[in-house]
């Protein structure tokens, strides 16, 4: 049975670009507008295996989901997928239970990689 994959990004071509990957590794893959979609969206997914979330969106942001995830009690494990990069924000994201940090523009391969890591093949 494949795995179920969040994709969080404000933005429709980042979501492709991060589908497209994920999808020919065999996961299915569900997309999520901004942080407060997100959320949603894993409530109402408990058999997701990973979460890969932008950190700059509306509504809500990246950390402040994961923040509000581990409020939640939510221990689904979240890959921050961003263009940030300040130290602060990467250990913000630790504290709040990140399982990793890619930098924008991604390699389809990496990130493929990182995913089987966490929640297998």
């Amino acid at each position: 049975m494949s795995k179920k994959i969040i994709v969080v990004d404000d933005s429709q071509t980042v979501r492709q670009q991060v589908a497209l990957a994920l999808n020919q590794g065999g996961y299915i893959v569900i997309e999520a507008v901004d942080g407060l979609d997100g959320f949603d969206t894993i409530q109402r997914n408990p058999d997701v295996a990973l979460v890969i979330c932008d950190v700059n969106m509306p509504r809500k942001n990246g950390l402040e989901m994961l923040e509000s995830l581990k409020q939640a009690g939510k221990s689904v494990p979240v890959v921050m997928l961003t263009t940030e990069g300040q130290p602060q924000l990467i250990d913000r994201a630790k504290k709040a239970g990140a399982k990793g940090w890619i930098i924008k523009p991604f390699k389809a391969d990496l990130l493929l990689a990182a995913a089987r890591k966490i929640c297998g093949a």
